[in-house]
């Protein structure tokens, strides 16, 4: 499926830390491999699926997101899959529920071949993008709606791009820090009803915040 494919490659080039990510499926309560961005990959995603056990399986089943900052831990807790995920390069991982309400699509895996990979940034980040994953997955399952909702995952992300950049030009400007520069934009958003967006397009363009 495209779909299955586009959300693993922006996964791999929008995710700080992320050096490779796959997707497991869930169909009838069977899990099967969806897509996958590399060969190795494609060869741990097959391994997790078939010994049954890893932190896109327990994200799966157990919790919505299972981190994994350094493997050598969790040994214990998946004794066959960190063994061969670890022999295969892969140091940290960051397992993130795809579902939609009233139902688990599967699972978004983000693997990186150093440990601590994916800090806290990354983790919310990862988190918003795989809610929309999710969404676009559930349009393209019922065929329906497929192109609207891939479009809506590539908006997202740049909203997110758009914002990070003002927040950045507010920053350098003002000597404030990230927190305080969000909660202008999103200050001036209010006051002016407008989306967030479009006020940080306009600190890009002109270099400050509108008036009110």
């Amino acid at each position: 499926m495209a779909t299955l494919q586009q959300i693993v490659d922006m996964a791999v080039e929008r995710i700080d830390g992320c050096d490779g990510a796959g997707v497991l499926l869930v169909e009838r309560q069977h899990i099967m491999l969806g897509a996958w961005s590399s060969e190795l990959v494609r060869t741990v995603e097959t391994t997790e699926f078939e010994i049954g056990e890893g932190p896109c399986i327990d994200a799966i089943w157990e919790r919505p997101a299972f981190e994994t900052d350094d493997l050598r831990d969790l040994v214990a807790r998946w004794p066959r899959f960190a063994e061969f995920a670890l022999t295969s390069g892969v140091e940290s991982m960051l397992a993130l529920r795809l579902f939609v309400v009233g139902e688990t699509l599967g699972a978004l895996n983000l693997y990186s071949g150093c440990r601590d990979a994916f800090d806290e940034a990354a983790h919310a980040f990862g988190t918003v993008f795989a809610a929309h994953a999710a969404l676009a997955l559930a349009g393209a399952q019922i065929h329906e709606r497929d192109l609207e909702t891939v479009s809506g995952l590539h908006v997202a992300l740049d909203t997110r791009d758009v914002i990070g950049q003002a927040k950045g030009i507010l920053m350098a400007t003002l000597h404030i820090d990230a927190e305080d520069a969000f909660s202008r934009l999103r200050a001036v958003s209010q006051q002016r009803n407008e989306k967030v967006r479009l006020i940080a397009e306009h600190v890009i363009s002109t270099g400050q915040l509108p008036g009110p």
